[in-house]
């Protein structure tokens, strides 16, 4: 039986789309990362936070998929001037999916802000902008299509992240939030050359989780190896399921 990923949905609420009303969904790009590694996707809508435990009973692991900054109140900052759209319903819906995630001991898989939230529901913090990190020498939000890789990040071998791109690899990046302070659970494994965390896993070994910063949704038409995040993944929740 192929097991279920649940991908935690966003809602749609351009006006000049669809007639005005709001839609559900996840970029395609995740729904065939999902079915290419051999596993069927399930898209949550945002939802009441008390509802986590019974979405996640129902499938063997959980895709953090990017979207909206996520809310500085929650790391206990008051928003910038270079804040941008928040979604407080949706940061609280996930934080109650992720707890709940490890509390069932299901694999957690992380893109862009799912990265950025998973920090911060465990006492991470974020630059709100990465202009406000004082080493900032790369271009995090790149101009160059997002199909294409436009830099490099340094990885460590010995993670799960190393043991699939080496210790080195170009990847896109369209973010600018970042991690400032990654949270204590959590080991930093892929870095910006100007020092940012590109990627983190679980310090722990009954944890079974792994963020990255960059967009491989978006890669995979061009990038065979960004396909083997998702497969890595799906190995990882079968893994547990044995």
């Amino acid at each position: 039986m192929k097991p279920l990923i649940g991908i935690a949905g966003n809602i749609l609420l351009d006006h000049d789309a669809m007639n005005g009303f709001p839609i559900t969904y996840t970029p395609q790009g995740f729904v065939k990362g999902v079915q290419q590694a051999n596993a069927i996707p399930v898209v949550f809508p945002i939802s009441d936070p008390h509802e986590s435990k019974e979405y996640m009973s129902k499938v063997d692991g959980l895709l953090l998929a990017g979207g909206q900054d996520v809310s500085p109140l929650l790391f206990g900052e008051e928003p910038s001037l270079k804040l941008g759209a928040t979604y407080p319903a949706r940061d609280a819906f996930e934080i109650a999916l992720v707890k709940e995630a490890l509390h069932q001991a299901k694999p957690i898989f992380a893109v862009c802000r799912g990265l950025q939230l998973l920090n911060v529901a465990y006492g991470g913090t974020l630059y709100q902008d990465v202009s406000d990190y004082p080493a900032l020498a790369v271009q995090h939000i790149q101009l160059t299509h997002f199909e294409t890789g436009a830099h490099t990040i340094t990885i460590d071998p010995d993670s799960t992240i190393g043991k699939i791109f080496g210790d080195q690899y170009v990847v896109n990046t369209y973010h600018h939030q970042a991690i400032k302070n990654l949270a204590d659970p959590f080991k930093a494994v892929a870095w910006s050359t100007d020092g940012l965390v590109e990627a983190f896993e679980a310090k722990s070994s009954s944890q079974s989780i792994v963020a990255v910063q960059w967009h491989p949704e978006l890669m995979l038409s061009h990038d065979v190896m960004m396909q083997r995040l998702f497969t890595d993944f799906v190995k990882r929740v079968i893994k547990k399921m044995t």
